[in-house]
């Protein structure tokens, strides 16, 4: 079983909007820390969002005001809504989980996001 499905990558112009989504398989329990990380060509991976079990959000400086990062605890589910698109935003778009009382770290297989004209 895949511990986390990403979803909701694809092609868009600036300034318009995707919602990405990362749901945790069922065999993974206690979730504490969700988050989103993005890699572009040639740069380091990089924390843009993340939200904890009590609904903290944290945020990259260059995202701000710009994405928003939610959580269903019943679905085990975190969403990235991103909206005002940049073409710096362009990159792949992981989701990080970190669960149990060791926090075990998990990863999404990544999901494309291109913004360009």
């Amino acid at each position: 079983q895949v511990p986390l499905v990403e979803s909701g990558g694809g092609l868009v112009q600036p300034g318009g909007s995707l919602r990405l989504s990362c749901a945790a398989s069922g065999s993974i329990f206690s979730i504490n820390f969700m988050g989103w990380f993005r890699q572009a060509p040639g740069k380091e991976r990089e924390l843009v969002a993340a939200i904890t079990s009590g609904g903290s959000t944290d945020y990259a400086d260059s995202v701000k005001g710009r994405f928003t990062i939610s959580r269903d605890n019943a679905k085990n589910t975190v969403y990235l809504q991103m909206n005002s698109l940049k073409p710096e935003d362009t990159a792949v778009y992981y989701c990080n989980v970190r669960a149990g009382i060791i926090l075990t770290v998990y990863w999404g297989q990544g999901t494309q996001v291109t913004v360009s004209s």
